[in-house]
C-alpha cells in the first residue's frame, strides 16, 4: 500500500523524472536518503516501469496519429499470441490493446503523413498473422495527452 509519501514520489517524477533526489526530497518532505531509500523501493515493487524522454512528434515528423481496429481470422491462443507478438516488431505501432467488442484489438499507430501509413497498411498491417480486417480512424487534432496517470 502506498502511502502520502510514496503518492507525492510518483506524482512529482511523473510530471518530471529528471529532477534531483535533493528537489524531489524537498518537494515531498524528506532528506536526500530516506527519498532515495523510497524511489529504489518503487522501483524495485515495480511501480516506475522506467524514465523515459518524452519527444515531440512534430519536430521529429510524427504528425499523424491513428487508430486501427484489428479483426482477427482466429481466435485460438497461438492464433492471438502469434498476431501480439508480431506487433511489437512494428517501430509506428505505439500502442496495442485487446478490446471487448466486435473488434480484437486496437493500435495507435504514428506516421509522418498518409501516405505512409497507406504503405504501412498495405505491405504490414494487412499481412501481421491472422488479420482478417483493419478500420483505420485518423486523428483530426489532439484535445488531451498525458502519460501521468490519476494517483
Amino acid at each position: 500500500m502506498l502511502d502520502t509519501f510514496d503518492q507525492n514520489i510518483l506524482r512529482a517524477l511523473q510530471v518530471n523524472a529528471d529532477i534531483s533526489m535533493n528537489e524531489l526530497g524537498d518537494k515531498v518532505g524528506l532528506s536526500h536518503t530516506p527519498c532515495w531509500r523510497r524511489v529504489k523501493k518503487l522501483q524495485d515493487d515495480g511501480y516506475i516501469t522506467k524514465r523515459v524522454a518524452l519527444l515531440n512528434p512534430e519536430k521529429i515528423n510524427l504528425n499523424v496519429n491513428i487508430h486501427a481496429y484489428i479483426t482477427i481470422k482466429k481466435h485460438d491462443e497461438v492464433s492471438l499470441l502469434a498476431f501480439e507478438a508480431s506487433v511489437q516488431e512494428v517501430e509506428e505501432i505505439v500502442e496495442c490493446y485487446s478490446v471487448t467488442g466486435d473488434k480484437d484489438y486496437l493500435l495507435r499507430i504514428v506516421a509522418r503523413n498518409v501516405d505512409h501509413y497507406e504503405k504501412l497498411l498495405k505491405t504490414t498491417l494487412v499481412h501481421l498473422p491472422n488479420v482478417a480486417s483493419v478500420n483505420s480512424a485518423f486523428a483530426l487534432k489532439q484535445i488531451k495527452y498525458t502519460t501521468a496517470l490519476p494517483i
